[in-house]
């Protein structure tokens, strides 16, 4: 009688032959207790064994070394640069830096253009320095250093406007300054529509669009033909652009397009709100009608409350 050839496999199907895959061409379960042929076995990326389908996890096959692929593939994520790697974080959504323009710039669809020389941003359309008057501009963070004492220039100019506003008058009685306006509601209101019968400005702009301002050239600091008037302005303008009408109004010399010199550019000083009006800043935003604006020379960038101070 023949001898039945023995079932169990020898000891060396369990190995599989170096160089090749066993999940191509089936292979022994290398768990211990199972030792199934399987022709579709599944390699433990843990202990690189390979199993039969009921083994093929590491619980099920007891693997020696448990979570080991997990860990090495956490590894390997965490040491990949992730897509924004090296990219510069895109800018927030904000507005152009034109205070006429309302497009929302740091889109996908609108990427800001910076100018250098005013260190603001623009959309496309007012990206060039002449489209956003940028020689009128005083650069955001720009450095307080200047050739001359600007802050005393400043403190001494601004020390005789409080005084003209009712305090101890000690010194320079001869500038032409603001005379305190109206405080009640009444008699603000009566003062309003006494400047809009006499105000000058362009006909053609719609009544709601209006700002009716008192405009004075301060004596000390500018030479005027026409020391003050009253006019108006559309609320949409930007300060620089009614600063240009008014010295034309008042046939004041202007050269802010013609230096970076503070001692020789001309500034808008808003009596109520104590300050300096930023060549940047909407008209509306800043003034109500009935205020005051003073044109003055040579006081620097716009400071703060100085009235307030």
């Amino acid at each position: 009688m023949a001898t039945l050839l023995s079932s169990k496999p020898s000891d060396n199907s369990i190995a599989t032959t170096e160089g090749k895959d066993p999940t191509l061409t089936g292979s022994h379960c290398q768990y211990g207790p199972c030792n199934q042929l399987d022709f579709l076995p599944y390699r433990c990326e843990s202990c690189h064994n390979v199993f039969c389908g009921d083994h093929r996890t590491e619980s099920n096959h007891k693997c020696t070394k448990e979570g080991e692929w997990a860990t090495r593939k956490r590894l390997q994520e965490i040491a990949r640069p992730s897509l924004g790697a090296g990219k510069l974080k895109p800018d927030i959504e904000k507005a152009c830096a034109s205070p006429d323009c309302k497009t929302i710039i740091g889109t996908s669809l609108s990427i800001p253009n910076h100018c250098d020389k005013c260190n603001r941003d623009y959309c496309m359309s007012h990206r060039l320095n002449e489209e956003h008057n940028c020689a009128k501009l005083v650069p955001i963070g720009a450095s307080s250093g200047r050739s001359f004492n600007q802050r005393a220039f400043i403190s001494n100019t601004f020390t005789n406007i409080k005084l003209s506003w009712g305090k101890t008058k000690t010194s320079m009685t001869d500038r032409v300054l603001p005379k305190p306006k109206p405080s009640s509601p009444a008699a603000r209101l009566v003062a309003v529509n006494t400047l809009k019968k006499t105000a000058k400005g362009d006909a053609k702009l719609p009544a709601e669009k209006r700002v009716y301002l008192y405009v004075e050239a301060e004596a000390a600091t500018t030479k005027s033909k026409l020391p003050k008037g009253e006019f108006f302005y559309s609320k949409e303008w930007a300060v620089g652009r009614v600063l240009d009408a008014a010295a034309k109004s008042l046939q004041v010399e202007n050269t802010n397009n013609q230096g970076e010199d503070e001692r020789s550019k001309l500034r808008v000083f808003y009596v109520e709100g104590g300050r300096l009006l930023e060549f940047s800043e909407k008209l509306g935003s800043a003034v109500a009608s009935g205020n005051t604006i003073v044109l003055l020379r040579g006081v620097g960038p716009a400071i703060p409350n100085l009235i307030e101070a």
